[in-house]
């Protein structure tokens, strides 16, 4: 086992999928499959306490579409598995995405049944993506949405997001501060998003900070 966390790039993110993806695509490569397919992503139901979702992760989404490729180091990763034939991981090579896709715009409410994002192509390459555009509307739509929430209940007053350092993991810190300035959060205690992103900034003191003076009001006064 490598003894590094790997980081998802654009040069590796094709494989940021499900194993039996990669299966169903050689069975759809082997028997010549390639009708032109229709996949929604949508979801069927609320609890009773919530009424809409607020889409987003489609600029992640995109992005992933036009530069997924699979590079020699993860091919040669496949051939590992044992069960992907050398033929199929030749033609998976040169595997681009050539469908046309159509989404609700970020920061639109969508409703129970309404597809947030339709993908049109050959079966084998709707199959392919299919765990990648889960991954990433899923997440970021229900943090806008929670965002959301959160501001309507400001009533107006501005809302910071300070979640990165409990966020699950450094790409859900990044991803969730742009989805919360979608929802219509004003700023983000997180640099590299604000840099990233474009989102203002902003942050108080900690706790240790204050501590580390004899006085409280000593602490206020020096970070003034």
């Amino acid at each position: 086992m490598s003894q590094r966390a790997a980081w998802v790039t654009e040069e590796n993110a094709a494989l940021l999928t499900d194993l039996y993806q990669l299966t169903m695509l050689q069975a759809y490569w082997k028997l010549g499959m390639r009708e032109e397919a229709v996949f929604s992503l949508f979801y069927r139901k609320l609890p009773q306490t919530r009424n809409y979702m607020l889409a987003c992760g489609l600029d992640d989404a995109l992005r992933y579409l036009e530069t997924a490729r699979f590079t020699r180091d993860a091919l040669d990763y496949l051939a590992t598995l044992g069960h992907l034939s050398e033929e199929f991981l030749r033609w998976l090579e040169g595997f681009r995405f050539t469908g046309d896709v159509f989404a609700i715009p970020e920061g639109t409410p969508v409703f129970p049944e309404e597809p947030i994002l339709e993908v049109v192509a050959p079966i084998a390459e709707a199959q392919l993506i299919e765990t990648f555009l889960m991954n990433q509307i899923h997440l970021q739509t229900v943090l806008a949405a929670k965002a959301a929430r959160v501001v309507t209940a400001a009533a107006g007053r501005a809302v910071v997001d300070f979640g990165l350092r409990r966020m699950h993991g450094t790409d859900a810190g990044m991803k969730s501060a742009r989805a919360f300035y979608i929802a219509g959060v004003a700023a983000t205690s997180n640099v590299l998003a604000g840099q990233t992103y474009g989102i203002p900034v902003a942050g108080t003191m900690a706790h240790s900070y204050i501590q580390a003076h004899d006085r409280e009001m000593d602490a206020f006064r020096d970070f003034a």
